[in-house]
Order: C-alpha cells, then sequence, then structure tokens
C-alpha cells in the first residue's frame, strides 16, 4: 500500500517561501547545500504528519495549481487571517461563496485551502 510520504512544492525564491510556509505551518527546516528546504513537522505533531519539499525551480508558476494541500485549524478564520499576515493573499479559482473552505495563495501564487467545515473521517462515529 502507497501512503503520502511529503508534499513538494517546486518555487523560485527559497528563503521567502521556506520562511512562509515554516511559519504557516509550525515547521523546522533542514536547509540543503542544492538549494532545496525540508519542512519537518515538530515533535508533537501527529504520527503521519507530513513532511514539505521545497525545490528550487527555475520558472514562476502558471496558471492554478493541478493539486494544492487542504488545511485542517481548530480556528479557520483565526488561521486565514494570520496566513494572511504571513504574506498569504485570497485567490478565486471559481468559488461560487458557499464553500466549506477559504482560497489562498501563497507569496509565489501557489493556492491553499483553510478548510472551514472539516471533520476528520479517523473520527467519524465518536
Amino acid at each position: 500500500m502507497l501512503r503520502i510520504a511529503q508534499l513538494t512544492l517546486d518555487v523560485q525564491d527559497i528563503d521567502v517561501m521556506t520562511a512562509f510556509w515554516s511559519a504557516a505551518l509550525g515547521y523546522r527546516v533542514e536547509k540543503g547545500d542544492d538549494g532545496n528546504a525540508k519542512l519537518i513537522p515538530p515533535d508533537d505533531a501527529p504520527p503521519g504528519a507530513q513532511h514539505m519539499w521545497l525545490q528550487a525551480s527555475a520558472g514562476p508558476k502558471s496558471g492554478k495549481n493541478r493539486a494544492h494541500p487542504d488545511l485542517t485549524a481548530t480556528d479557520p478564520q483565526a488561521e486565514v487571517e494570520r496566513l494572511i499576515g504571513l504574506g498569504a493573499r485570497p485567490a478565486y479559482v471559481g468559488q461560487q461563496g458557499d464553500e466549506p473552505y477559504v482560497v489562498l495563495a501563497d507569496p509565489e501564487g501557489n493556492e491553499f485551502c483553510v478548510l472551514t467545515a472539516w471533520r476528520d473521517p479517523a473520527l467519524a462515529g465518536r
């Protein structure tokens, strides 16, 4: 059986993107000599928490992401405000206004969602 080990994101400015995503997720950073960075979940993260790999890319992002992270939070609206303070911005990808998520883009325009109505399937029936 396969499991997703990490999220990999191609970025132009490793320093800006490492600063944003490590602050957004509370992850620690391991920078490589190759100009890439691995973001590692904190020690108190739940088992199986995803790592994030930021790899240098020669070109800017173009078009809508074909895949993106969906993030959960205890207080989604507070997290949206915090993420905007870190450099995210609201993004429009066709929302109608009643979605159970807020779409944001990171400093390089990569879309991601903060889920506003999420129930972890692992907790179903509890």
